[in-house]
This record gives C-alpha cells, structure tokens and sequence, in this order.
C-alpha cells in the first residue's frame, strides 16, 4: 500500500489541475498602487449598486492605505483597505471622495491611548457571484496581519453596514458605539478589535 504523501503526488502527476489550489490574498502597501483590477471590483461590489458615479470607490488617503484582495484569475473577486488612524485623529472621515460625501461618525475607543496605534479599516467587498467562500475573511485576516507588521497596530476600528456585522463578528470584531446611517448607504455600525501582538 502507498503512503498518503506518495500517492498524493502520484495523483497530482497523472492529474491536470487535480484540485483548486486554496485562492490567496494580494497585498499592496502604503505607495504602492493596486491594479485597476481592485478598483474595478470596489466600484462594483460598493458603490455601483447605490448609484454612485465612477470615482468615488476611490478614497484620498488610498495611497497611505494597505490594500488586500482575492483574484480569480485577472478578475478581483474581493476586496478591502486599512489605513492607520493619524494620532490626533478620532477616526471621523468622509465616506466617499468627491462632493456630497457624508462625514462618519468618530470611533469613542480612539479616546483612550491604550487603543493606539490603531488602523481603520475600510471599503470590504465581495463580488455577489464570489460570496460564501472564504474570500472576505482571506482579505480581512490578511490586513489585520499586515497593519500590525507594517504599522504596529495593536487595535482595529471599522464601520459596518448592518448586514455585515454577523460576518465581522464570526472573525472576532465586537460592537462599540451607537447605531448611525450613512446617508445614501443606509445603518451602521462601528466595530473594534485588539489584535494579538
């Protein structure tokens, strides 16, 4: 009888694409510039289908941000960002570029210095056809990872849609402050979570 080991490569040499290799994250740091691959699907998933124009999936302070996403061959299929929360800052920041964007609300957590450094993160999208395996949690899991090696962040802060929050609860982020809406975008959340360092 073979050895699992040796039969499993014998498998994967008789076998063309044998099986689906487990997808990955791709990371861009801060000054370096996704593909309009990644911008492509954040206007998909996150502002296309609340009427918004081309250009406002795109934030200011992008190029300071870490990105992740998940590509199925040339299309990104998921996506998200995390940027570090200046140190005077309370976390409040337009939603989206351009004019009319809502001002969100601050983060109460940002008050006490034991929750700094901290990161936001922001723009989390998964394509409607792409959901349901694994893909979200691969990107967010990814910039938690990321923001505490390359900022040293020690907390995490977000704003979820409320349709999201079972989701972010399921990778570990708790619930902090009041309800709020986001005008055109609908309820939120703000979510925290200290990461392990």
């Amino acid at each position: 009888m073979l050895n699992t080991h040796l039969s499993f490569e014998i498998f994967l040499k008789t076998r063309p694409r044998p099986i689906l290799m487990e997808q990955r994250a791709h990371i861009s740091l801060p000054h370096s510039t996704p593909t309009s691959a990644y911008y492509d699907c954040r206007f998909s998933v996150l502002r296309a289908p609340l009427g918004f124009q081309r250009g406002a999936e795109l934030l200011e302070d992008d190029d300071q941000a870490i990105h992740a996403w998940v590509a199925d061959g040339e299309q990104v299929v998921a996506v998200g960002r995390a940027h570090l929360i200046d140190p005077e800052s309370d976390g409040s920041a337009a939603d989206h570029a351009g004019p009319g964007a809502t001002q969100c609300p601050s983060f109460g957590p940002l008050s006490s210095p034991d929750n700094r450094p901290a990161i936001q993160i922001r723009q989390m999208g998964t394509r409607q056809e792409a959901r349901r395996n694994g893909h979200a949690a691969k990107v967010l899991q990814s910039l938690e990872h990321a923001a505490m090696a390359h900022f040293g962040a020690k907390v995490g802060l977000l704003q979820a849609r409320e349709v999201a929050i079972p989701f972010y609860q399921s990778q570990g982020w708790v619930i902090v402050d009041k309800p709020y809406s986001i005008a055109g975008i609908g309820p939120h959340r703000s979510m925290m979570k200290h990461f392990k360092t």
